[in-house]
């Protein structure tokens, strides 16, 4: 039987129709795929219309300008603009160049003085002539007003800023002890930038419940005041930390004190099943204990609970454990220590440089210590007490007592990590240091992460 001409017309026009469709569709598909990678890559590279990602810099002692940088970067992006975030010191003039725009969180620790990661930026970036016309920045400085020098770090890298042809997006912000209106203020900036209308404030992370379990006065008739070990439970799940690591404490509203937070370098690790502290009670002049380490102290009842969060700190963060580690510090600086000294082995081990008042009363943690000398883990301890006859040293002094020693230590590359308080003792070891080493390698070592400190 012969096919009608006709119906294979008609069946050869319904198969190139039916072609024709399926070319239209999968050219369809593939410019809207297209389109949506191309509007991914946008967001990626800042959001459509926003150019490159924003340079989101901080320069961090204790962890709460990098937190605060993190915050930034999550709320561009929330925004709709892409961002990228640095330390200092990872920093330096070729990424600002190539930045249209950077944001920069700035802390300033003593005097003026910039945190130690930002230490490379400062000597290789700030002291030579640059030229950033085509950079517009922001700026968060971080900062104690009891200082002289309140934010005087943030203010340096502002003025530095301003005279390599950077412009500002608006006024630097100022925050003190991490004033909550200063960084609303902020985070306003941040909604200019995004567009964002809709952007809640940004609130401090939830405290956790801690259980006091644990209240022991360490030197009793100590002529230094006295110092306690408290031991806190979680009440629940507890959160995994690091030695170095710092917790912050929420303090209650009472006696018409406006509630807040303190903060405490953490002795113990997640291993142990709680978290330590020595503190010391602080008293004013009229002899009323300080409100922090008052209500910590005395107020507390063994088994009431306090919020607390436990705040990373990578800064002060310990090699791995093959490497050597010098510590050094004074008084309850002690505790930062102990926590290292519980995450070592003896295969790298440490050295304990250490000073208080009197060895009779202040010799804290000394069970432990003795422990670490027989197990290996600590390879040398030495200790001076400022108000023992025959004694009178300070921790520095010890510094400049073992320089030849603490040479060969250097050299067979271990890290130095100084704890306990800013003001006397951190710029005396700095000083010994310099000269038991040398200048230039204690400036190298800082740079290089080998030289920590978590004073306060």
């Amino acid at each position: 039987m012969t096919a009608d001409p006709q119906r294979w017309l008609w069946a050869v026009g319904a198969v190139v129709l039916w072609l024709a469709l399926i070319a239209v569709t999968v050219w369809r598909e593939r410019r809207a795929a297209t389109l949506a990678r191309a509007r991914s890559d946008a967001m990626a590279s800042g959001g459509s219309g926003q150019g490159r990602p924003i340079l989101v810099a901080f320069a961090s002692q204790t962890g709460f300008a990098e937190e605060l940088a993190w915050m930034t970067a999550r709320a561009l992006g929330d925004g709709g603009v892409g961002a990228r975030v640095l330390s200092f010191a990872d920093l330096d003039i070729e990424t600002l160049k190539t930045a249209d725009r950077a944001l920069l969180i700035v802390s300033t620790t003593g005097e003026g003085d910039p945190p130690d990661t930002a230490a490379r930026f400062v000597r290789k970036t700030m002291t030579v002539g640059a030229e950033l016309g085509s950079l517009r920045f922001g700026l968060l400085a971080l900062g104690d007003r009891s200082y002289d020098q309140f934010c005087g770090f943030g203010h340096a890298v502002d003025g530095w800023l301003r005279r390599a042809g950077a412009e500002p997006l608006f006024d630097m912000v100022e925050v003190d002890n991490g004033e909550a209106g200063a960084i609303r203020h902020w985070q306003h900036q941040l909604n200019q930038i995004t567009g964002s209308v809709t952007a809640p404030d940004w609130t401090p992370p939830a405290y956790d419940p801690w259980r006091l379990v644990e209240r022991t006065l360490v030197n009793p008739g100590s002529p230094g005041g006295e110092a306690w070990h408290l031991a806190f439970e979680a009440v629940g799940e507890a959160p995994h930390w690091s030695a170095g690591d710092i917790a912050e404490i929420g303090l209650p509203e009472r006696d018409g004190a406006t509630p807040g937070s303190r903060e405490y370098s953490i002795a113990s690790l997640p291993s142990d099943g709680r978290v330590e502290f020595l503190i010391r009670l602080m008293r004013h002049p009229d002899g009323t204990p300080g409100l922090a380490s008052g209500w910590l102290t005395q107020g507390l009842a063994l088994g009431d609970e306090i919020g607390m969060r436990l705040r990373p700190n990578r800064s002060f963060h310990g090699p791995d454990d093959a490497t050597p580690m010098i510590l050094i510090g004074n008084g309850t600086g002690i505790a930062g220590l102990r926590a290292h000294l519980k995450a070592r082995t003896a295969t790298g081990g440490a050295w304990l440089l250490f000073g208080e008042r009197t060895q009779a009363h202040d010799a804290f943690f000394d069970a432990e210590l003795q422990a670490w000398l027989a197990s290996g883990v600590l390879k040398r301890l030495n200790r001076s007490f400022s108000r023992d006859p025959g004694d009178g040293r300070y921790v520095q002094d010890l510094v400049a007592a073992t320089a030849d020693e603490l040479r060969a230590w250097v050299a067979r590359g271990a890290a130095i990590y100084v704890c306990g308080s800013l003001e006397g003792m951190s710029q005396g070891v700095h000083a010994a240091l310099e000269s038991a080493l040398g200048a230039d390698v204690v400036l190298t070592m800082l740079e290089g992460g080998r030289y920590r400190r978590d004073v306060y």
